[in-house]
């Protein structure tokens, strides 16, 4: 008995390093956020959260550096693993 299934099973091998597109897409990210904190940093006050006297809900929540890092970290997690996987597989297909 004969049987070709082991050998019809595709193995694919992860890449040994990331392209450097991928690297810059990765990096998006941590970039923004890095930016949102020294923006808070820089100009303090623009965050209300350190002196919220007289300021609504809104006001302290919707803050530009805030949201800046909001933006960076869900860009991380949720759109920087697919875009890196579409770069991946073209990557594949052009080679």
């Amino acid at each position: 008995m004969e049987s070709h299934i082991a050998s019809q099973i595709a193995v694919e091998r992860p890449r040994a390093r990331p392209s450097v597109r991928a690297l810059t897409v990765l990096s998006l990210g941590p970039l923004a956020l890095v930016a949102g904190i020294a923006w808070a940093i820089l100009q303090p006050y623009r965050v209300t959260l350190l002196h919220p006297h007289g300021q609504g809900f809104w006001w302290l929540v919707v803050e530009p550096p805030l949201l800046l890092m909001l933006v960076g970290i869900l860009f991380h997690f949720l759109v920087a693993p697919g875009v890196v996987d579409d770069l991946e597989e073209g990557d594949g297909t052009a080679g």
